[in-house]
């Protein structure tokens, strides 16, 4: 395999290039694995303007081609519009569902087409809006616009092709899987010929040409096998690259051009310069490497049709006539217009032979004169003789070329000539060449021009206004046809025929043309004045229906067509064609000429309400929102004081009845301005009710209270826009938009001293005022990015809260862990992890041992972790953290609870004393904050006292044991708080695992339940059973935990042993035995009558199938413990309970005696107790199945 050497500029940067895309003959656009986008300088290979950075990798780019807009593709969904000149985002679409494969643009500039893998979007460049439904084609990976930009294609990787019409996304052609490119979706599988008739396929070892006029496709070979092909055009030749190389093609004869370009490393995307002088080639090496490919390709190659002229052309004559595509003299000129041929011919042949280099246009000219005199030879001769010349390459030339070959009957070859004449030609000439062809091969099949007038009266809107037709001009020379003796009549009788079939829009500009002819014919004639009359009434009116039919099928570009050429026709009755085309135009998005629209209906008829209507809607488009809604207060202005019955009675354009009778339906379906202000008004007060009190403005950096963030939202034009839409009544949506507008991010961190307080901020008026100290930049960055995430607001713990003012504090308290539930999202400051972050360096950071962020990693819904330097923690750029496997799998295994849970957390989720364990191992920097931080996760309703110290926790935990009835709380070891002896001091002790008896079931239940049935008879068990069963909840007053239990007195008390600070002891307690157990008090050896040992579990013992409530009735003595029974009723008799009841009642029994956590309670001098802290939970071994009732005294206890 041949190579070729080229001169090239090397461009290295440290990430893959995914993407290669020139902006003009000397600058290039990378696009890049790591989601920047560069633009570099071929001359020199630097940087020119700033990175542009997105969130995902680059696939794909594009250039307008005015220069003026840069699209970018990436691999989280996102096509985002740049400003070419400064590298700003226009906007961000995300309607892209997967990765973006592939984006064009239009060549009008004003469209975006993208693909993702199932579908293909046509987006507007000027509003981001989505102009079509997606357009399902599975497995697409590229899209390229047609030149004309009337069409687009997309390719699938296995299902093929499909050309689609880029106005209403009709399906033109669909290739089926033989027109698969078979390539990965990092390469760019298409592109199309100049004239657009040509469509190429690249895919592996091949490129094949799809010809759209007959389709029929050709296929040739090309230097690789490897997957990954693509193509790209200048449209004189392809470059193909596969592998590591790039080969060129010839465009029309589709041979290898030039030799094989090859690369060290694998080549992973293509670009030609405008011109084709340039090649671009990126690599998964971080390279972009320019090669200049005029070392190696003719000059033929290069498109000169997009370059200027050079400065001194040589001149056919000193002052030649120009037409389009024609340079031609004043005498030649002459000769031609009258007919004459023949003279012509000579006289070209004079300048010619007189001439030491003969022009191009002299040669073309006498080839066209040639095919005039049916001199097929000659005229070849002619247009080979310009080829061989190597002179400057005529688009002219091409065309007698053609048409030479078209009457020797080769209409294969002429047409391939006719795409070499676009090649050289200048974009406004496109149309005109496009033209010629399609009339070129029709007059040589049929013979005569008159089946071509249609096309021939549309080349006139190619001329600008006001100018001599130069296109029909240039027809008349090439064909030798005239358009100035067809006679009224017979334009009249075309007229007809055409609009017999169905052809209004071409009957109507053939009827203008009778009408701006300045005939004395016309004025003499009252039978064809009548007739341009009625004609020009039924024309409207046909086009006026048919335009309809466009717009009720969505096809707008159809429809503004129509009411154009009928406004065209100026018929008598103008408003509702203005009214129409108004609502088609904004349909498309075009607001201003809806809007002139809407301003000529106004103009036409002030006292029609719809002029109006239309004027409101294209306003709103273009989101002029104030002159918006003075317009709908004026369509209904004129409707109330219209005394006019058909106004009253007629139906709008979008169908709502006006009359009388039906005004209350019109003003249900037109919402007043007030109305929708209204309802605006009731959502943001239910909105801002639950969210923080003072929030900062990140675009000012200044505090604002709730009336200040309504205010700027009224200013918004988001608000405008709600207003303005007069014609919905969708409280869901503005809901969405009072959401979106309103949505804050919240901040996490460990708060590392002397933060920004809310006088600070005050004081400096915004947070941009701040002096630059560490902990005021940690302020402002948090601020940045949540503006760069999109959001308006941001919430600080330190700076949002007034804590000088109590109420404030104490609300912002109670109601901050529904604040960070409800943020936008949580963004989460890890100061103590470097950068680049590790695996585990999240869960060993500071903030994950502070109170406070366990609610702030818990309650929110989406949340940001970043390191020290404000980088996504290990570079996860997602939209949100808890959506990342990895971060949230680290998290559960470091608090030991499912992933799950930590996702879609509500305090419901868990346990009390699952949650007491996780704020176990958590810390505050002041002692309240260890209860304070726990309130939303309990849901609790204490009120925060700072300077109550320990007894914070204290109220906290009897809210717990009150309101839930959890005795679990008081599963624990260690030191007693002063708040009640049972509850612990420090919330430190629930990272115990309390003791929890084996569950008792099955065959061991069973052995125990007939043991028990040889000891307790029915009366008896039934009696124990109602004791337990009887007991009222556990409940807190005044400090004091009334607490249900059963109870087992202490009959002696010894000393085992005395070390120190702690006492191993050893009871004798009724129905329990020897108990051990070590203490640090030193209890009283000689009163161990006040000594009780206590069975709280009382949920555990009843066990999980016991659906008896409890009997309100008097509780149990707790003045003292004796060995009588209690708790059975006064009257003796034992309350029925249903079949089975004794089992059920021996179950219970069974639990009671299973071993347990028992609780140390000494009595105090007025019969209440306090519990005795033991160093580890005192385990007993229970009673197991020798059970009396003597040992069996439930009671309520009343502990201090």
């Amino acid at each position: 395999m041949a190579t070729m050497s080229t001169r090239k500029i090397k461009i290295v940067s440290q990430s893959n290039v995914q993407t290669v895309t020139f902006i003009d003959e000397d600058k290039v656009i990378g696009g890049y694995g790591n989601g920047d986008i560069c633009q570099w300088k071929i001359e020199d290979g630097q940087q020119q303007g700033p990175t542009m950075q997105v969130g995902g990798s680059i696939s794909c780019t594009a250039i307008s081609q005015d220069g003026r807009w840069i699209v970018s593709g990436d691999s989280k969904g996102k096509v985002i519009v740049w400003n070419a000149a400064n590298h700003e985002k226009v906007r961000e679409i995300t309607e892209d569902e997967h990765y973006v494969c592939a984006v064009d643009i239009s060549g009008d500039c004003t469209r975006i087409a993208s693909v993702d893998y199932y579908s293909a979007r046509i987006f507007s460049i000027a509003s981001g809006a989505r102009l079509l439904p997606p357009l399902t084609h599975y497995g697409a990976i590229g899209v390229r616009f047609s030149p004309d930009s009337s069409r687009f294609a997309s390719a699938s990787y296995d299902h093929g092709f499909r050309i689609y019409n880029a106005n209403n996304g009709d399906i033109l052609y669909d290739s089926g899987p033989k027109g698969s490119p078979n390539t990965s979706p990092s390469a760019t599988p298409l592109a199309w010929s100049s004239d657009g008739q040509q469509l190429f396929v690249a895919s592996i070892s091949k490129i094949t040409s799809f010809d759209l006029s007959d389709e029929s496709y050709s296929e040739w070979s090309i230097h690789e096998t490897r997957i990954g092909t693509s193509i790209v055009t200048n449209g004189r030749f392809i470059a193909c690259s596969a592998g590591s190389s790039v080969s060129l093609w010839d465009c029309v004869s589709h041979t290898q051009i030039g030799s094989i370009i090859t690369h060290n490393a694998l080549i992973s995307c293509v670009a030609l310069s405008p011109s084709g002088e340039h090649l671009a080639c990126g690599s998964n090496g971080g390279e972009i490497i320019i090669h200049n490919l005029t070392d190696v390709l003719h000059t033929e190659y290069f498109v000169h049709g997009h370059r200027a002229l050079p400065s001194s052309p040589i001149p056919l004559q000193p002052h030649p006539c120009q037409l389009p595509l024609v340079q031609v003299s004043d005498e030649a000129l002459k000769l031609w217009t009258q007919g004459d041929p023949t003279n012509t011919e000579k006289l070209l042949s004079e300048e010619i032979n007189s001439a030491p280099s003969p022009s191009h246009y002299l040669l073309a000219n006498r080839a066209l004169i040639r095919v005039r005199l049916k001199c097929w030879a000659l005229a070849i001769e002619d247009a080979k003789r310009l080829k061989s010349l190597r002179i400057q390459p005529s688009p002219i030339g091409h065309i007698a070329m053609a048409f030479s070959l078209l009457g020797q009957g080769d209409r294969k070859g002429a047409l391939c000539t006719f795409d070499l004449a676009f090649h050289d030609c200048e974009l406004h000439d496109v149309r005109l060449l496009l033209l010629l062809k399609v009339l070129g091969v029709m007059y040589m099949k049929k013979g005569d021009y008159g089946h071509a007038i249609p096309s021939i009266e549309c080349a006139k809107s190619i001329a600008p206004r006001g100018t001599k037709c130069l296109p029909l001009e240039t027809v008349s020379l090439v064909f030798g046809w005239s358009f100035n003796g067809l006679v009224i009549v017979a334009q009249q009788r075309l007229c007809e025929t055409l609009y017999a079939d169905e052809r209004v829009a071409e009957a109507a500009k053939i009827l203008l043309n009778i009408i701006r002819t300045p005939s004395a014919e016309i004025q003499a004639s009252k039978e064809i004045t009548d007739w341009i009359a009625d004609f020009t009434e039924k024309c409207a009116v046909k086009l006026e229906h048919v335009g309809d039919e466009a717009f009720r099928s969505v096809r707008y570009d159809d429809a503004i067509l129509q009411y154009s050429t009928a406004l065209s026709l100026s018929p008598p009755s103008s408003v509702g064609l203005f009214i129409k085309r108004s609502h088609a135009r904004a349909a498309k998005g075009f607001w201003e000429d809806a809007l002139q629209d809407a301003y000529e209906a106004v103009k036409a008829d002030p006292s029609y309400p719809w002029g109006y209507e239309a004027k409101h809607a294209a306003l709103h488009g273009a989101k002029q929102y104030d002159e918006a809604i003075d317009a709908f207060k004026s369509m209904l202005d004129v409707i109330e004081e219209s005394h006019d019955p058909a106004i009253r009675r007629m139906y709008p354009l979008n169908g709502f009845n006006t009359h009388n009778d039906n005004f209350t339906e019109l003003r249900r379906n037109y919402i007043s301005p007030s109305e929708t202000i209204a309802t605006i008004d009731d959502i943001v007060r239910e909105h801002l009710k639950s969210y923080p009190l003072v929030v900062i403005n990140v675009t000012t950096g200044c505090l604002c209270d709730s009336a200040e963030r309504v205010r700027i939202f009224k200013a918004d034009p988001s608000y405008k826009e709600l207003v303005s839409s007069t014609n919905e009544s969708n409280a869901e949506r503005i809901l969405r938009v009072v959401a979106r507008f309103f949505g804050y991010a919240t901040f996490s961190h460990a708060w590392q001293g002397d933060e920004p307080s809310f006088q600070d901020v005050s004081l400096a008026k915004s947070v941009w005022n701040l002096p630059h100290t560490p902990l005021n930049e940690k302020l402002r960055n948090f601020c940045k990015e949540t503006r760069r995430l999109g959001y308006n607001w941001a919430w600080s713990d330190t700076c949002c809260i007034d804590k000088t003012t109590s109420s404030i504090l104490n609300r912002s308290l109670r109601s901050m862990y529904k604040w960070y539930a409800d943020s936008a999202a949580t963004l989460v400051f890890l100061s103590g992890v470097a950068h680049p972050s590790r695996p585990g360096d999240l869960t060993r950071s500071l903030w994950m041992t502070r109170a406070w962020t366990l609610q702030e990693l818990l309650s929110p819904k989406v949340i940001f972790f970043y390191d020290s330097t404000w980088k996504p923690y290990l570079g996860d750029t997602g939209k949100n953290h808890k959506e990342s496997p990895e971060i949230m799998q680290e998290l559960a295994d470091a608090i030991k609870i499912p992933r799950g849970t930590i996702v879609r957390f509500s305090p419901d989720d868990l346990g009390v004393r699952e949650k007491l364990r996780l704020a176990s191992t958590r810390n505050a920097l002041v002692e309240e904050d260890v209860a304070y931080s726990l309130i939303g996760i309990f849901k609790s309703d204490i009120s925060p006292r700072y300077g109550e110290g320990a007894d914070a926790l204290g109220h906290l935990l009897e809210e717990i044991v009150a309101r839930s009835g959890e005795v679990t709380v008081l599963a624990w070891s260690g030191k007693s708080s002063s708040y009640n002896s049972c509850l612990p001091a420090s919330v430190s002790v629930y990272s115990q695992t309390p003791y929890n008896p084996p569950l008792l079931e099955g065959e061991e239940m069973e052995t125990c339940i007939t043991q028990l049935r040889g000891k307790l008879p029915q009366q008896v068990a039934l009696g124990i059973y109602h004791q337990i069963n009887f007991l009222p909840p556990v409940r807190f007053a005044t400090r004091r935990l009334h607490l249900p239990c059963i109870v087992f007195p202490v009959r002696g008390l010894s000393t085992l042993i005395h070390a120190g600070a702690e006492n191993l002891y050893r009871a004798r307690v009724s129905g329990l035995g020897n108990v051990e157990f070590t203490t640090a008090d030193d209890l009283p050896l000689d009163q161990r009558q006040k000594i009780v040992f206590a069975h709280p579990w009382i949920r555990h013992i009843r066990g999980p199938s016991s659906g008896d409530t409890w009997v309100d009735g008097s509780e149990s003595d707790t003045d003292s413990v004796s060995d009588s029974g209690h708790g059975a009723r006064s009257d003796g008799a034992v309350p029925a309970l249903r079949v089975g009841s004794y089992t059920r009642a021996l179950q219970m029994i069974a639990r009671l005696g299973q071993p347990f956590s028992a609780l140390l309670l000494v009595r105090q001098p007025n019969g209440e107790y306090k519990r005795v802290a033991a160093d580890h939970e005192i385990i007993v071994q229970g009673i197991g199945t020798d059970i009396t009732p003597k040992n069996v005294r439930a009671r309520v206890l009343e502990i201090l």
